[in-house]
């Protein structure tokens, strides 16, 4: 599967990109959570161990890439302590059903990944799952869509004597949704060892698309860190 391309770049480029940012942000974002958190889209898990670190919440870690579940998992498997407080659930948002409303969802890096209907049949089914008055926070970035533009390197980490960089080409652009062109590589002394490419769509939904639909299911925004938004069961 396409997926297990990005694998091991994940967790490098993540960790040096928005992922400190967010363990920043939790804390303050989750004042008062102590029972459950749903975690949509956990990946590799690193934002699920910061959720567990700064809350004494049991954690639902939904993730439907047998991949990134395998990597949470060992990641558990490293925080013994954690093992009874999160579940990791294999599927995703649509397939939710949980023994009780949660107090807290947290979705991190996953919006760009929703398709428009996909995304639009989630919140209701969200709304059903969380408590009145329960938070929703998720991060979000404004301005649609990136203009198209030629293949350039966004990224790179040395490990060891190879570095590993992504390039990103945006091959075309709508409002809300663009098609990307991802090298991912492996380079040593400027020899590329390995490369894979993957190509396929990503979402930014406007501001204005993104209230009407949480506004019909319910919610109710609510204050958030910058870079995030927070709402609210109404």
């Amino acid at each position: 599967m396409t997926d297990f391309i990005s694998f091991p770049f994940y967790d490098l480029f993540h960790e040096n990109g928005h992922v400190p940012k967010i363990r920043e942000k939790l804390p303050s974002l989750l004042t008062g959570v102590t029972r459950s958190i749903v975690e949509i889209g956990a990946g590799t898990g690193l934002i699920t161990t910061s959720l567990a670190d700064c809350t004494p919440a049991e954690i639902f870690a939904l993730e439907p890439s047998a991949g990134m579940r395998a990597v949470l998992l060992s990641r558990l498997a490293g925080r013994p302590e954690l093992l009874e407080r999160v579940t990791v659930l294999p599927y995703d948002a649509l397939s939710l059903d949980l023994p009780e409303p949660a107090e807290a969802m947290v979705m991190i890096n996953v919006m760009y990944a929703l398709e428009p209907d996909y995304r639009k049949r989630m919140w209701p089914v969200l709304a059903e799952q969380l408590e009145p008055g329960g938070l929703l926070a998720f991060t979000w970035r404004a301005g649609g869509a990136p203009e198209a533009r030629a293949l350039q390197e966004v990224e790179s980490r040395r490990v060891g004597r190879h570095t590993y960089r992504v390039l990103v080409e945006i091959t075309e652009a709508g409002e809300e949704t663009y098609e990307a062109r991802y090298l991912y590589q492996v380079v040593e002394d400027d020899k590329v060892i390995t490369e894979e490419e993957i190509t396929g769509n990503a979402y930014r939904p406007l501001w204005e698309t993104i209230e009407a639909e949480l506004t019909g299911a319910g919610f109710v925004q609510a204050d958030a860190p910058e870079g995030m938004l927070a709402w609210r069961l109404g």
